[in-house]
């Protein structure tokens, strides 16, 4: 019997040891390339560069389920000493989209293996990008990739979960909106000991913080999750001449879509404000904005139902919403959708190590699970879903 946690487990470790960044993925897209021509599928990047789209009984009419998995990496120095260690310097999958891009590939074979049993399409959805200012998804969304899809199945790794745990959280979001931005401020440089000639840029940016820290706190309902961070500052070249610009990046998280519209308002405000008020400018800009992904009730409760069928009522969980981003929320503001996450916390770790961590490890007993949830959704699914009940 063919073991398809273990051919998923070698895909995985093929694909950590050449993490790629943003839409350069040429090692990762020939690993899935080779995969899905040996399983005699087509695929097609139409709806995104370096995405990979394939369909599993494409002559099929009627119900169509995607399932997601996303393939790029992050630029983190690996500190994990493994036989598969990264081998490409400053360069990590260090939030599992190795795992996940292997988990759908071995989803992907034991359905073509059972393609005689399976009554409906399946689209495989490997996307770019996620990690990057500008997502995936959100190009594979705009360009009509889940127009012939009725719904679809993310997964995502927690590595502070143990190994049996499928955490699937309840309708609504689970997540946050996540929104990068970027300000520079200008204002003219002149000589410290003749400051009444210039306008001062770091003035203007530190004292746009201190507005905008205090709009968070004083302006928006405490009841509602915020969280404001100015992450990068930059400015000037030396300590006598009055700093002529500053260029800043912040990011915005929240729970709800009028407080981040509202936020986003005012700190654009804020800062333009500001500027002209210290006698200099501001250009205020959204570089990256993900919407919170979005569970749908029906989509849970099928998830749910085919997860304890296969591993008990006792192995789902469900964890706090985060504020993290994740853009397989753009696929979730047009179809009903669910994303689930399957511990894989290493039987020896002695701390937790979250994502996006020079240290992130899992454990591959996360393989089979994964594999599973996945196929036996698609399999209590494939005559289609009632989403009116």
């Amino acid at each position: 019997m063919f073991d398809y946690a273990a051919y998923a487990q070698r895909l995985r470790e093929e694909i950590h040891m050449y993490p790629e960044i943003g839409y350069d993925l040429p090692k990762t897209l020939a690993v899935v390339h080779r995969e899905l021509d040996a399983m005699g599928l087509s695929y097609t990047d139409k709806y995104c560069r370096s995405s990979v789209v394939s369909v599993i009984n494409d002559e099929m009419k009627g119900f169509t389920i995607g399932l997601r998995a996303d393939m790029d990496a992050l630029p983190i120095q690996e500190e994990v000493d493994v036989p598969f260690k990264s081998r490409i310097d400053g360069q990590m999958h260090a939030c599992g989209h190795d795992f996940h891009t292997a988990v759908l590939l071995a989803v992907a074979k034991y359905l073509v293996d059972h393609k005689d049993q399976l009554r409906c399409r399946v689209k495989l959805l490997f996307t770019p990008a996620e990690e990057y200012e500008d997502p995936g998804c959100k190009h594979m969304a705009e360009n009509g990739v889940m127009d012939d899809v009725d719904c679809a199945v993310a997964i995502h790794v927690n590595s502070k979960a143990k190994v049996g745990e499928v955490q699937i959280n309840d309708a609504g979001g689970t997540n946050g909106n996540s929104m990068g931005f970027k300000v520079d401020f200008y204002g003219k440089s002149a000589h410290a000991a003749a400051q009444y000639r210039g306008k001062d840029a770091i003035l203007m940016a530190v004292d746009a913080i201190t507005a905008m820290e205090f709009m968070v706190a004083k302006e928006v309902d405490g009841r509602k999750c915020k969280v404001l961070n100015i992450g990068s500052i930059h400015g000037g070249k030396t300590n006598n001449v009055i700093c002529d610009h500053v260029s800043m990046f912040g990011t915005l998280r929240t729970w709800d879509d009028d407080v981040n519209d509202y936020i986003t308002a005012r700190l654009q405000q804020i800062c333009e404000n500001v500027a002209t008020t210290c006698g200099g400018s501001a250009d205020f800009r959204v570089v990256k904005f993900m919407p919170y992904n979005r569970n749908h009730p029906v989509m849970v409760e099928k998830l749910r139902a085919s997860t304890a069928k296969i591993f008990g009522e006792k192995s789902i969980v469900q964890k706090p919403r985060t504020l993290g981003g994740e853009d397989f929320a753009f696929f979730s503001r047009i179809k009903p959708t669910v994303q689930f996450k399957v511990g894989v916390e290493p039987a020896d770790a002695t701390e937790q190590i979250a994502g996006h961590n020079g240290k992130f490890r899992i454990d591959n007993g996360g393989f089979p699970i994964a594999i599973k949830v996945f196929t036996q959704f698609v399999f209590d699914n494939m005559d289609g879903i009632d989403f009116n009940k």
